[in-house]
């Protein structure tokens, strides 16, 4: 039976970086990396805003908040030194009435909590800033930025693969057993069935975690996450995009998520969301009975600060569902990286509530794992 030192189930963002930082740390060691997708990226880390976020909403010492703030960093300074496409563009938080711009002095004082500085603008700087926004004030961060989330993952899996990291795709976990010196993990591949041993167990599969943690023999089901699966829907904006900077409203008070922003990908292309729909299973169908409806909100959310939104313009664009720890109503959950310290299983790692900011902590929540991995 072939063993490995270390097997990452899951090979979206997470999964990538964590397989590029275990063969940087560790030259040596034999890792696999298993996808039960044709490739990397399929899910959560494929539909998303593709946004290099700053820090800026999540509790002070969160696990969110400090891995944000650590992950920001490391991922331009990886774009950098890799040529991944990316452009550190700023983001403009804007009030659009004089309520909420009370709300943009707490948005900044947490902010700062999180070593995060974001100006704030008047009536006037905005409009100077975004001709076509309406705001009556606004914060805007300089280092808030968006990336080519694809070629970011593939440069990850180029570089892990260059250290000897084997990556499996078409390969679908089924289960693992407890042993001494690790776990025996049984596989599912294109040739049949497979068995290996493997001295750490990492389960970063994204919306599939608490399903790979369910076939964990060892591991008491108090200990498995509990999902609660949220889809965002996307528009694209069929026009030269009418912002240069991200756009996004002052999140709402009775409302999952950031509220419907702008945000742009790197040829310039505008598309609005997401919105936030608690659903009950993995569906990521756009043309449900609601969709009429839907562009109807977004509209109606758009124009509260661009009002020169042409509507036929809007288009169904893509979805995506978050891992949330939160069901709907419930205050937002900070990420679970769960270790030997929670659930007594040496060589064991979980990975659940993965979501935003997980494309911008990616690298910093990969050094974790590897940390803890250094201890088994």
């Amino acid at each position: 039976m072939e063993s490995f030192d270390h097997c990452i189930v899951g090979a979206g963002v997470i999964g990538l970086a964590i397989a590029y930082k275990l063969s940087q740390k560790y030259t040596n060691a034999k890792i696999l990396l298993i996808e039960s997708h044709p490739q990397f990226g399929c899910e959560t880390s494929s539909r998303n805003s593709e946004v290099i976020h700053a820090g800026i909403y999540y509790p002070e010492s969160s696990l969110k908040a400090t891995l944000c703030h650590q992950g920001k960093e490391q991922v331009y300074d990886f774009c950098q030194r890799y040529n991944v496409p990316h452009k550190k563009i700023g983001k403009l938080i804007v009030a659009t009435n004089q309520e909420d711009i009370s709300t943009l002095e707490k948005i900044k004082n947490n902010a700062a909590k999180n070593s995060v500085a974001l100006t704030l603008l008047d009536q006037t700087d905005c409009q100077k800033l975004e001709p076509q926004v309406t705001a009556k004030a606004g914060l805007y961060s300089a280092t808030t930025g968006i990336i080519d989330s694809h070629s970011y993952m593939q440069t990850l899996l180029t570089l892990a693969q260059q250290q000897g990291v084997l990556f499996s795709p078409n390969t679908k976990f089924l289960q693992a057993e407890k042993k001494n010196n690790g776990f025996k993990i049984t596989l599912n591949t294109q040739d049949g069935q497979y068995q290996l041993q493997c001295r750490s167990l990492i389960n970063s599969a994204g919306l599939q975690a608490p399903n790979i943690a369910n076939n964990i023999d060892a591991l008491d089901i108090k200990h498995i996450a509990k999902y609660h699966y949220c889809r965002g829907h996307y528009f694209s904006y069929q026009s030269r995009a009418p912002f240069s900077h991200l756009i996004y409203p002052v999140p709402s008070k009775n409302t999952v998520g950031l509220g419907i922003h702008a945000t742009l990908d790197m040829s310039g292309q505008v598309r609005f969301g997401p919105d936030a729909q608690y659903i009950d299973s993995i569906d990521y169908d756009f043309n449900d009975h609601n969709q009429a409806a839907r562009k109807e909100q977004f509209i109606a959310a758009i124009k509260q600060y661009y009002p020169d939104l042409e509507s036929h313009k809007l288009q169904p664009s893509y979805s995506g569902i978050r891992p949330k720890l939160s069901a709907a109503g419930e205050a937002a959950k900070d990420f679970m990286i769960q270790t030997d310290n929670d659930h007594n299983i040496a060589g064991l790692i979980n990975l659940f509530g993965i979501e935003s900011p997980g494309l911008t902590a990616s690298l910093s929540i990969a050094d974790y794992v590897t940390n803890k991995v250094g201890h088994l």
